[in-house]
């Protein structure tokens, strides 16, 4: 099976036992995804399967959106509600304050990892340092919030939920926290649901059991999304039959001789090159010929 099958992954799973579930139902070994999901969160979680795994670290868009929901008043190790609780006061924070608080967080800003994480330091992961009560100094890093709404927001409990879409990178829990600190009161993460991921969004994600089901009716490779659909915001280049073959063996194609001759793209431009009638790879610009990117 090659392509994409986009999974709404369930709570407790983490994203590497998702990864293990679908290798035994699809019997394809090679499987990668393009961005974890903590255990408690839920959502899109796109797994790329057979020759798109080719594809991991290029995938053009890493943009995320999620559903957050948020408590104030508390504030814990891992900035979410299962962690060990490190301070407690009473909030009593107005939703219009918070609306003006999080206008601050919208744009690029910088953003320290969190203990509890994947960031290597060292060589060694944050979370193995924090499991040992070792905390050690993570410098801040650039991360986009494009857009950061209040949901909604409930002055009684003090509960609310945020939707965010961001930059690769961007940690929903230190946003939230750090939203907090701003307010002067603390605040966890109490649920975390990604609702878009890589261009895809929950409407085309299969639950585990859905996918279960397609494989025992030998449905599953049919609902796969093509390789090609990682790319789409590149614009698409077809090219002669003769052109296809030689782009296939490896080699490059004379710009002067494609349909790109009368216009002005940039060098290192980017192409989705198509030719006998599927899709071939990748090919980019350069010293006006269309080079191999990569192929499918």
């Amino acid at each position: 099976m090659n392509g994409v099958l986009v999974v709404d992954k369930p709570k407790e799973f983490t994203s590497f036992d998702v990864v293990a579930v679908i290798r035994k139902l699809s019997g394809q070994r090679k499987i990668g995804h393009t961005g974890t999901l903590d255990p408690n969160a839920t959502g899109v979680l796109p797994l790329l399967l057979g020759n798109a795994t080719k594809a991991q670290d290029i995938v053009p868009n890493h943009d995320k959106e999620y559903i957050a929901d948020f408590l104030l008043g508390i504030t814990t190790d891992t900035l979410d509600i299962w962690g060990q609780v490190k301070t407690e006061r009473k909030s009593e924070v107005c939703r219009s304050e918070i609306e003006r608080v999080i206008k601050q967080f919208k744009g690029e800003i910088q953003q320290i990892p969190p203990m509890f994480s994947a960031v290597s330091v060292g060589g060694q992961r944050l979370y193995d340092l924090a499991r040992k009560g070792v905390e050690v100094e993570r410098k801040a890093r650039p991360v986009t919030i494009y857009e950061l709404e209040l949901r909604s927001f409930d002055e009684k409990t003090q509960r609310g939920t945020l939707r965010v879409k961001c930059s690769k990178g961007t940690y929903i829990r230190t946003l939230i926290d750090d939203i907090g600190r701003e307010l002067g009161t603390g605040a966890v993460m109490t649920a975390l649901r990604r609702t878009m991921a890589c261009g895809f969004t929950l409407e085309k994600a299969y639950s585990l059991d859905e996918i279960k089901k397609l494989s025992q009716n030998g449905e599953l490779e049919n609902k796969l999304m093509s390789t090609e659909s990682l790319f789409y915001g590149y614009p698409e280049l077809w090219v002669t039959d003769a052109q296809a073959t030689r782009f296939y063996n490896g080699g490059e194609l004379d710009i002067s001789r494609t349909k790109l001759t009368d216009k002005n793209f940039a060098e290192g431009s980017i192409f989705r090159v198509k030719g006998l009638g599927k899709f071939l790879g990748l090919g980019i610009i350069k010293d006006n010929s269309i080079k191999v990117y990569k192929h499918f």
